[in-house]
């Protein structure tokens, strides 16, 4: 059955990889599976086509034959849970990896989601400042566990599974304010995710599907 999982026409983070659904081609191409991406617009992601899919009207979505499903986690998840290659086979290692995505979704990401709204839907705020430096203690303060915890190890928990898919692409959100570069166990951590040939290979085409919908916009 052809996947079919849906994303920006005209990403706003301008082919650099930040929309969320570069962790779903990621896991696609880690699993080693053929999928088709169809672009939707603002406008089109509104409509009741795609609120059916999603309903709050977001991307990405995941469609395979009779199966629809929103919210990257569980679509990674379910990527790895019915194809090889993001997840251990030891049932208890499996169960950590699982940990570690919720880790992610949960404990990570709504405060990098917290940082982008002070940043850019509050800057014009009379508190902005005040508000940026209590979000930047606490995500420093959370990835300061983060480190420790990862200490010299390559991945979370052994091999490379699903959770450090789903970590180092939160992560990689919070490059450009160079907050990460505080914690260089945390910075090598992203770098070498980075350089895994699938997410290589899903970069590319994320990007070349914006500068895609830049010629043809």
């Amino acid at each position: 059955m052809t996947i079919t999982i849906t994303g920006f026409a005209n990403s706003p983070d301008k082919g650099k990889g930040l929309a969320r659904d570069m962790r779903v081609r990621w896991a696609l191409e880690e699993a080693g599976l053929d999928y088709q991406v169809h672009g939707l617009s603002f406008a089109e992601m509104k409509e009741p086509a795609h609120l059916a899919r999603q309903p709050f009207g977001q991307i990405p979505t995941y469609t395979e034959g009779d199966l629809t499903l929103f919210e990257t986690g569980a679509i990674v998840l379910h990527i790895a849970e019915n194809h090889p290659g993001l997840f251990p086979e030891d049932s208890s290692a499996r169960a950590r990896a699982i940990a570690w995505m919720f880790a992610a979704a949960s404990d990570i990401e709504p405060l990098i989601t917290d940082r982008d709204v002070a940043v850019f839907f509050e800057k014009d705020k009379a508190w902005q400042a005040e508000r940026l430096a209590t979000v930047y203690d606490r995500i420093r303060r959370r990835l300061k566990m983060l480190s420790d915890q990862l200490g010299e190890n390559d991945w979370l928990d052994g091999a490379f599974s699903a959770g450090d898919l789903m970590m180092a692409d939160v992560l990689r959100r919070l490059v450009s304010s160079g907050v990460i570069d505080e914690f260089p166990a945390l910075a090598a951590y992203v770098a070498r995710a980075e350089a895994r040939p699938a997410f290589q290979r899903a970069y590319a085409a994320q990007k070349a599907a914006f500068e895609a919908g830049q010629a043809t916009g």
